[in-house]
């Protein structure tokens, strides 16, 4: 018989380029080994519930009286759901006729979308448009329209810090495009030196690549480190004197655990530097309920606000949002509850500021639990995770090690990895699925388990890694 059009031979070759370490071969082994009955503590991605966090309760109170409006008409309703919470389901209900089993307009209810306006508007200190917002099916979909929309093809680049989140190497490959790196500086708590963006798009240039995009992840995933205003003003020059569309990747702005360097929006930033750079730029910013306190990740919730983006290329992004019809509206409501929350004076207001503060807190001390653990072990140096809320050791791994993973035919981080999975049943990404400088070794690690358990997590940590250098020194 012939081959037919979806053999592998017959494939879109961009599809098999397409690389995602954050569930790839460690993530594989991982399920595998728990449908053997191993504990697994898959620690390989951003998924709060999964790891134990409980939802927010105002949030999905709302939620569950949308999803079942009938509850609105039983008159023991106030006795089940607090008055802020069912006045809020009946404003949400209001905003899209049909409800949730309705498709809304393709870039979001308006009526959310000015609510992220207004929510844009108090963080930053200057007025946002709802008519360039879009909500998505989580940030992740926004950022892949957008880098379709700005890649052409094979010789337009994008800019992309390494190590980087794989959603953006994968994305670019899949569209066709080049991925561009810029190293971040380990020993300087992964900093951004604008020579070395200097030099990577000098580079590209030489090789043919067009450059025409720069992402930023703040705070950084993996790294977890939060850019400063000073580097935020160079990056947002530096896009500007090269032409180039900023992506904003913001995603985990509300994740902060020390006070040194608080998130400060590109957008902020970018409109306080003023005319002709505040006028000009162009800039995509993306945001989610996936992270922060909220953690969810399952109701792909996601926006993107765009600044200095000409009339008729939005109307091409609305047209491409137009081809899904519309984005999943529940997710949509849960968007307007993060940039509308339970305000002072309001009967659920003391509730939602316990549960959130107790869980940012928590994250807080984690971060701090994890690092010094890390630190205290042999051979693992780790920067303290700012933000975000993953840890991103260097392990520093013996010749014998590396060339045990040789013969093996594997990378050295993945045959650490599979070793410590092995091992403890701690499922982490390598840091090879990231980008890393040549001839250094790191994993990635989620700060998400239980605070409680986070203890005998580190100490099980520590004693393979010591056994595995005894061994291989």
């Amino acid at each position: 018989m012939s081959s037919k059009p979806l053999d592998y031979e017959n494939l879109n070759e961009n599809v098999k380029k397409c690389q995602y370490a954050v569930r790839g071969e460690l993530y594989l082994r991982a399920s595998q080994l728990q449908k053997e009955g191993k504990k697994i503590i898959f620690t390989n991605v951003g998924n709060p519930h999964a790891l134990g966090q409980k939802p927010l309760t105002f949030p999905r109170q709302v939620i569950a009286l949308c999803q079942a409006p009938f509850l609105l008409d039983d008159p023991n309703v106030g006795q089940l759901f607090p008055g802020d919470a069912i006045a809020k389901a009946k404003h949400y209900l209001s905003l899209n006729s049909g409800g949730l089993g309705a498709y809304s307009d393709s870039r979001g209810i308006p009526g959310v979308r000015k609510e992220i306006a207004d929510f844009i508007e108090r963080r930053d200190g200057y007025p946002s448009d709802p008519e360039l917002i879009f909500l998505t099916d989580g940030a992740s979909k926004g950022i892949m329209q957008i880098l379709h929309t700005v890649i052409r093809g094979p010789n337009d680049g994008v800019l992309v810090p390494v190590p980087q989140y794989p959603l953006y190497s994968a994305t670019i490959s899949l569209y066709g495009g080049s991925l561009v790196p810029y190293y971040l500086e380990e020993t300087a708590d992964w900093g951004l030196d604008i020579n070395d963006l200097r030099q990577s798009i000098e580079q590209a240039r030489q090789n043919g690549i067009t450059v025409r995009a720069m992402v930023i992840i703040n705070p950084g995933n993996p790294t977890g480190q939060c850019l400063s205003e000073q580097n935020l003003r160079q990056i947002i020059q530096f896009c500007y004197e090269e032409n180039l569309v900023l992506l904003g990747d913001e995603v985990y702005q509300q994740n902060i655990y020390q006070d040194e360097h608080p998130f400060i929006s590109a957008r902020k930033v970018l409109f306080d530097m003023g005319p002709p750079v505040s006028k000009e730029l162009q800039l995509v910013s993306f945001h989610t309920v996936s992270k922060g306190y909220w953690g969810e990740c399952g109701q792909r919730g996601g926006y993107f606000e765009m600044t200095n983006i000409p009339p008729k290329s939005v109307e091409e992004i609305y047209k491409v949002a137009s081809i899904s019809l519309s984005p999943n509206v529940p997710a949509q409501i849960f968007l307007g509850l993060l940039a509308n929350p339970p305000k002072p004076g309001d009967i659920s207001y003391e509730q939602f500021a316990r549960e959130s503060k107790g869980i940012l807190e928590s994250l807080r001390r984690r971060a701090h639990i994890m690092t010094d653990g890390f630190n205290s072990c042999k051979n693992v140096v780790c920067n303290f995770t700012e933000g975000a809320m993953y840890s991103f050791p260097q392990i520093q791994l013996p010749p014998r090690a590396i060339d045990a993973a040789k013969k093996l035919e594997k990378a050295p981080d993945v045959f650490y990895c599979l070793k410590l999975l092995e091992a403890t049943g701690i499922s982490t990404v390598p840091g090879s699925g990231f980008g890393q400088k040549e001839g250094v070794f790191h994993l990635r690690t989620t700060i998400l388990p239980a605070e409680e358990e986070m203890p005998s997590i580190m100490t099980s940590f520590k004693k393979f890694n010591d056994e595995f250098m005894a061994r291989y020194e």
